[in-house]
């Protein structure tokens, strides 16, 4: 054995032995309960570890938060000594939260747990205040997840993921069985609760208000919300915390990796849920007149397929009709690519029930509603949101200066073309898409604001 072998695997940042005397039944490292007087706590605002570099200790009275994409923060687990002088400059600090998504196998959110701990054990022998931040998934993940913290300790969580948001129904439910077997198995002194605490959340609470404690917020004079004891004082006595709402967004959190079940945001969201087994035909409206669309449902009562019968005023590269795929692979409606049908082999749409347990062939379409065409409801809100549509290979078309222009992409190929006329320009990837000129002025600084006729998926 070499000398260079020796040394690698005895280096204690292979081996992550370290605490050998303070390890419970899992081997992960416990965490000493830290100090913080009542005065610490209120008012307390966090620092994301992404700005610590930048901050340099100028907000010192905030506590570091690690509530952020894994990737962010994977260097501390690496080698944390490089950060420790640095992190000594704040007031407390939270420890790593590695994900515990519930699509992970139980072995990964162990290790997960562990990588967590031991960091938030390796901090605290450097002399920093410590407070373990708690993540868990679905009841089989309790085994482990409140490992390596002391009883009585103070503790970290986040609700952000388990909120309602977007398209996401909330996962309360995933969220307070968690919780509930937290303050049954440690008893914390307090609980930092980053993002809006649920109204059933009992225990002594901290709201930080994550919007608040973001880099756009770092030197304004406002105060987040007080200590709380118990929930239900903020909900009927609001001038006991203070509390400011804003919206705002941070990067992850728990419960399911693609968030909780999809539902319906806006009007057009709705024709994704159908009844089992059926076809739904509708005119959709556009600022142009509106097409024919059919939807086909499969027995669970999601879309499964999504029929145009236009060519988008674009013949070239949409046969009339088209079909587009729905797939539901990351629990979320995500059309794909049109399917064209240039030779006029059409297959066909069929609708069947049961009855007594025989399926037979309906006689009749089920139509919905049929909303006029909002242009508020096709607006993009962000330039990341439009660029994620199009990434998608969904089309979109919009007016600008008079003139009526779609866009769509596949395999990051972007085409651009003029209804009623030919392509403009193809070939594009999407940052070329993004700077293309319309009357002298790039996509990405007027897509925001141009009426958007039509697009496929709002």
């Amino acid at each position: 054995m070499t000398l260079e072998n020796f040394k690698y695997r005895t280096n204690p940042l292979f081996l992550r032995n370290q605490f050998n005397d303070k390890l419970d039944n899992f081997g992960i490292p416990i965490i000493p309960k830290p100090n913080f007087s009542q005065d610490e706590l209120n008012n307390l605002r966090l620092l994301g570890f992404n700005r610590v570099k930048q901050d340099q200790g100028l907000h010192g009275d905030r506590m570091v938060h690690f509530f952020l994409y894994d990737y962010n923060f994977e260097k501390i687990w690496k080698d944390p000594e490089p950060f420790i002088e640095s992190l000594r400059s704040y007031r407390g600090v939270l420890t790593p939260d590695f994900s515990m998504y519930t699509e992970m196998p139980y072995a990964l959110q162990l290790y997960n747990t562990f990588c967590n701990q031991w960091c938030g054990a390796y901090m605290a022998q450097q002399s920093l205040r410590v407070v373990p931040t708690v993540n868990w998934g679905t009841k089989g993940s309790f085994d482990f997840c409140f490992s390596g913290i002391e009883k009585g300790s103070i503790v970290a969580v986040s609700t952000y993921m388990f909120h309602e948001h977007g398209n996401h129904a909330d996962q309360k439910e995933l969220f307070l069985n968690g919780y509930r077997e937290l303050l049954k198995r440690i008893e914390p002194e307090y609980v930092i609760c980053y993002s809006e605490p649920f109204p059933e959340m009992e225990g002594n609470l901290i709201y930080i208000d994550y919007e608040m404690s973001s880099w756009r917020h770092m030197n304004d004079d406002i105060k987040p919300a007080k200590y709380i004891k118990h929930i239900h004082s903020m909900l009927t006595e609001t001038s006991i915390c203070d509390i400011i709402t804003k919206i705002g967004y941070i990067c992850k959190g728990g419960g399911s990796a693609f968030g909780g079940d999809w539902k319906p945001k806006k009007p057009n969201d709705e024709k994704f849920l159908g009844k089992p087994n059926t076809t739904k035909e509708w005119i959709k409206k556009t600022k142009k007149g509106g097409y024919t669309i059919i939807m086909k449902y499969g027995k669970d009562g999601r879309a499964e397929w999504e029929r145009h019968l236009t060519d988008h005023d674009i013949p070239k590269y949409h046969s009339n009709p088209h079909d587009h795929h729905i797939d539901w692979s990351n629990g979320h409606p995500n059309p794909q690519s049109p399917i064209n049908y240039w030779d006029g082999n059409i297959p066909e749409f069929k609708n069947y029930y049961k009855t007594e347990g025989v399926e037979k062939k309906m006689k009749f379409k089920d139509m919905p509603d049929d909303p006029s065409y909002n242009p508020d409801d096709y607006k993009f809100e962000t330039l990341g949101e439009f660029k994620f549509y199009l990434e998608r290979g969904w089309n979109v078309g919009f007016e600008y200066n008079g003139e009526y222009y779609g866009i769509e992409g596949h395999n990051n190929s972007f085409y651009i073309w003029i209804y009623d006329e030919d392509t403009i320009a193809e070939g594009l990837t999407i940052d070329e898409t993004l700077d293309f000129k319309f009357d002298g002025v790039k996509l990405r600084d007027l897509i925001l604001d141009a009426t958007i006729v039509e697009r496929l998926c709002t």
